[in-house]
C-alpha cells in the first residue's frame, strides 16, 4: 500500500512538472485556440465540397457504422475526417484543464476558462449533429458557426489569462463604451454573415434548402455593417492614440483595422468572382481573425491586476514526506 501511494504521488508530481507550469498552459491554450480556428476552416471545406451529408446521420456516420464506409465515397471521408478533428480539439481542451488544475498556485480564471472551452466542445458537437439531422438547415448551420465563435472566445480568454499580463488601468469611460460598440457590431457582422452564407449557393449538399431570403439584400446589409464596423474601428484607433492609451491597446486596435481591411478585400474578391470555394474558406478563417482582433482590443483596454509570478515549487525530499510514505520505510516494510 505504501509503495502504491508513493507511486501515485510520484506520478502526480511528474504530471505536474510536465503540465502544471505556466508555460505549458500558455502553449496548450495557444494550440487549442489554433485548433478551434482550424476546425472552422475544415468545416467550411466540408460544406464547400458538398460533403455536408457525407455522413447522413449522427452520432453514427451511417445507420450501421460509426465510421465512413467505402460506399460513402470521398464525401464520407471528408465529413468523417472533420468529425474526427473534434477529438483532437477535445484532447487539447482536456490537457488545458489538467494543466490549469495542476498549476501552483491554482488560478481560478484559467480553471474557469479551460472548463468552458472543454464544455463547449461536446456542445458544439451536438449542434453539428442537429445540423446533420435537420439536413443542413441553413439557420442551424449558422448557429453551428456562431457556437464555434463562442468556443474561440473562451479559448482566447484562456490563452490571454495564462500568460504574464502587466497591470492595466483600462481606458476612460467613453473609450470603453466605444470598445463595447465595436465588439457588439463585430458580433452583428458575424451573425449576418451566416445569413448571407445560408442564402447563397454553397449549401453543403445538393438537396439542402436555403433561407429563401434575397442574397443581394442580405449581402448589402452585411456590407453596410462591415463599413460601419470599419469606421468605428478606425475612430477607436485614433481615439486611443489621442487619449495616450497604452501601446498595447493602440496596437490591438491597429491589428483590428488591418484584419477588417484584409477580410473586406477577400469579401470583395469572392463577390465579384461568384464565390469560389477557396475564397469562401479564406473568408471564414478571416472572420475568426477579425473576431480574435476584436477580443484582443477588449482585453487590452479593460482594467486588470497584474498576473502574480508563479513561485517555483521546492523539490520534494524524503524528509518532507510522512514516515509511512518515506522510501526508506517502504523499502524495509515486511511483505504482506
Amino acid at each position: 500500500m505504501a509503495r502504491a501511494a508513493g507511486r501515485s504521488i510520484g506520478g502526480v508530481s511528474t504530471l505536474r512538472r510536465i503540465l502544471g507550469t505556466p508555460t505549458a498552459l500558455h502553449r496548450l491554450a495557444l494550440a487549442s485556440l489554433v485548433a478551434n480556428i482550424g476546425i472552422v476552416g475544415t468545416g467550411g471545406a466540408v460544406r464547400l465540397t458538398g460533403s455536408g451529408l457525407g455522413c447522413p446521420t449522427w452520432p453514427k456516420c451511417t445507420d450501421g457504422s460509426y465510421v465512413t464506409t467505402q460506399e460513402m465515397g470521398i464525401h464520407g471521408v471528408i465529413e468523417f475526417g472533420n468529425r474526427t478533428l473534434t477529438f483532437v480539439v477535445g484532447l487539447l481542451a482536456v490537457a488545458c484543464l489538467l494543466s490549469a488544475l495542476l498549476g501552483r498556485p491554482r488560478r481560478r480564471g484559467t480553471v474557469l476558462w479551460s472548463a468552458l472551452v472543454l464544455a463547449g466542445i461536446p456542445a458544439q458537437g451536438v449542434v453539428g449533429g442537429i445540423t446533420v439531422l435537420t439536413h443542413l438547415n441553413p439557420w442551424v448551420v449558422g448557429l453551428h458557426f456562431l457556437a464555434s465563435m463562442a468556443v474561440i472566445a473562451a479559448a482566447y480568454q484562456l490563452w490571454a489569462r495564462s500568460g504574464d499580463r502587466p497591470a492595466a488601468a483600462g481606458v476612460p469611460g467613453p473609450l470603453a463604451t466605444l470598445v463595447r460598440m465595436v465588439t457588439v457590431v463585430t458580433v452583428a457582422v458575424l451573425a449576418v454573415g451566416t445569413v448571407v452564407t445560408g442564402s447563397g449557393p454553397h449549401a453543403g449538399d445538393a438537396g439542402a434548402r436555403r433561407t429563401g431570403l434575397d442574397p443581394q439584400a442580405i449581402s448589402q446589409l452585411h456590407a453596410d455593417l462591415v463599413f460601419g464596423l470599419l469606421g468605428l474601428s478606425v475612430a477607436l484607433w485614433f481615439a486611443l492614440r489621442a487619449a495616450d492609451a497604452p501601446g498595447s491597446a493602440v496596437r490591438a486596435a491597429g491589428w483590428l483595422v488591418g484584419a477588417e481591411l484584409g477580410q473586406g478585400l477577400i469579401g470583395v474578391v469572392q463577390y465579384f468572382t461568384h464565390l469560389p470555394a477557396i475564397a469562401v474558406v479564406l473568408h471564414m478563417v478571416g472572420a475568426c481573425l477579425v473576431w480574435l482582433a476584436a477580443l484582443a482590443v477588449l482585453e487590452a483596454t479593460r482594467a486588470r491586476a497584474a498576473t502574480p509570478p508563479t513561485p517555483r515549487p521546492a523539490p520534494a525530499t524524503a524528509a518532507a514526506l510522512p514516515p509511512e510514505l518515506s522510501l526508506s520505510h517502504a523499502h524495509h516494510e515486511p511483505a504482506t
